[in-house]
């Protein structure tokens, strides 16, 4: 038996087979694109942990595994006659020809990034207007909230929806946040205090926007410091051959402040 070219052509030779009735993989038979798109997701989390970690061996990986999910996909949708992984390219050509009009016409070019972004920006305002959709409907669902609500917001902010500064959203904060403790000290029901909870969770992704912070990295690096200090404490204890759960909360405490003090890894 012959084995597929180790090429673009022959991944997308590998992928044919693996979906063929006959001689395919059953697993790869059975999926859809509802199955596969979780696993999409991960593929792209998995990408950005290893550039967060500069595991660039990894990253190579990671990055093939991302590209055999765009190859899935576009098999699925060849087999219902909907598009081929051609039209993918063909699509993600075009829209980069038009979205950079500075490089591919005579357009004038940007001055900076930020300049490229706001055409950017003007861009996909005229795409959405030519689909007349509204200006939040390719925001998508499936981002996560936190990301999504600063998007969303961002979206909004561009046709003048918007505070007008930082310290009125700070204001808003301690206004939703008030609410939450009230629905938790009134025994509000469950569905009460998530909505509260959701709502000032809402506010803080516009405060990272009004401050220019990506909410979803700030958070990424608050979970990295969160791992980092906790594992001190494990490692401290497990020196003296306990495990955190033979530990009392103020021992727990007490490493955890040490490992504040401790100097930070690059």
């Amino acid at each position: 038996m012959s084995l597929p070219s180790k090429d673009l052509p022959g991944l997308l030779a590998l992928m044919a087979k693996l979906r063929s009735p006959e001689g395919g993989c059953p697993w790869d038979r059975e999926q859809s694109f509802a199955t596969i798109a979780p696993y999409t997701i991960e593929e792209a989390y998995e990408v950005a942990s290893a550039i967060e970690e500069k595991d660039w061996p990894h990253l190579k990986e990671e990055l093939g595994d991302l590209l055999f999910q765009v190859v899935f996909h576009s098999q699925m949708a060849a087999e219902q006659g909907l598009f081929r992984f051609e039209d993918v390219v063909a699509a993600i050509v075009e829209k980069m020809i038009v979205r950079h009009p500075h490089v591919f016409s005579d357009a004038d070019t940007p001055k900076d990034a930020v300049a490229q972004t706001a055409a950017w920006e003007d861009l996909k305002r005229k795409e959405r207007a030519a689909k007349h959709t509204s200006l939040l409907a390719d925001v998508p669902k499936a981002l996560p909230a936190l990301t999504r609500a600063e998007k969303l917001q961002k979206r909004a902010g561009s046709v003048g929806f918007d505070w007008d500064n930082a310290r009125k959203v700070l204001d808003k904060i301690a206004e939703e946040a008030a609410e939450v403790v009230d629905s938790v000290d009134n025994g509000s029901d469950p569905a009460h205090v998530e909505e509260e909870m959701g709502d000032l969770l809402f506010v803080m992704a516009n405060l990272a926007r009004h401050l220019k912070i990506d909410p979803e990295e700030a958070l990424r690096k608050a979970n990295h410091k969160f791992v980092t200090r906790f594992r001190h404490i494990e490692t401290s204890l497990e020196a003296q051959g306990r495990s955190p759960a033979e530990a009392s909360l103020g021992e727990m405490e007490a490493l955890w402040v040490e490992a504040k003090g401790l100097p930070k890894k690059s």
